[in-house]
């Protein structure tokens, strides 16, 4: 692949406030896929895509946005229509299998018993692991790569997806280790990681996730972010 075909900035941004991030009851009676956006998550997208429309400078965008309708929701509510090429849907991009219609009760101990397993590798009884969505993160970095290749690519591209899946994406991007990983928080309801590409045409962060638990990134880890 040239070089000069990577994108000038990669967006990563997690889906606004949903149903669900009030209520998480609301997985007993409404799928996860299916769960809305609140009005306020729908204000929260309306803001990030103003800040969005100034950073990609008016500019086409290509868009991968998970399949799930928060997510889709958010993209509508950015206001970026006139610079996005037809939105990619990725299921790849969705947010980790919890359950079908989950018992709230029952996940509330499996989230107990994950953060003491570790949530990289616990999977939960009708779900994924974090290690699951790290595989599928994996391989559709590769069609990402592959389209870069076009000779046609943009200089933005804008994923919109899930807290969960935008760590692990980084983590897979920039080689991260597992425990960097398990100590890292999910961004808040759309906000947003901006990765750029530098003179040498690598990337970094434009900032760094917030941790939760105590853990000393290795060099390496560090030179992610500005």
């Amino acid at each position: 692949m040239g070089l000069s075909h990577r994108p000038m900035r990669i967006v990563l941004i997690r889906h606004g406030e949903s149903e669900a991030n009030l209520d998480k009851t609301v997985y007993e009676r409404i799928p996860d896929h299916a769960v809305p956006l609140t009005p306020h998550g729908h204000e929260q997208a309306v803001k990030a895509g103003k800040d969005l429309r100034e950073l990609f400078e008016n500019e086409p965008v290509r868009v991968y946005v998970s399949p799930y309708l928060r997510a889709r929701q958010t993209l509508e509510s950015l206001g970026l229509d006139d610079l996005i090429e037809l939105p990619r849907e990725e299921p790849r991009l969705r947010e980790q299998d919890w359950a079908n219609l989950q018992d709230t009760a029952d996940i509330e101990r499996q989230e107990k018993l994950r953060d003491s397993f570790g949530h990289f590798f616990y999977r939960f009884t009708q779900g994924e692991s974090g290690a699951d969505v790290y595989d599928r993160v994996s391989t559709f970095l590769e069609t990402m790569h592959r389209d870069f290749e076009q000779p046609d690519a943009p200089r933005n591209v804008l994923l919109v997806s899930h807290g969960l899946t935008m760590r692990l994406f980084c983590t897979r991007w920039f080689h991260w280790s597992v425990r960097f990983f398990e100590s890292l928080r999910n961004p808040g309801n759309a906000e947003t990681r901006v990765l750029l590409r530098q003179p040498d045409f690598r990337y970094k962060l434009d900032r760094p996730f917030e941790q939760w638990t105590p853990y000393e990134p290795t060099e390496r880890e560090r030179s992610a972010w500005l």
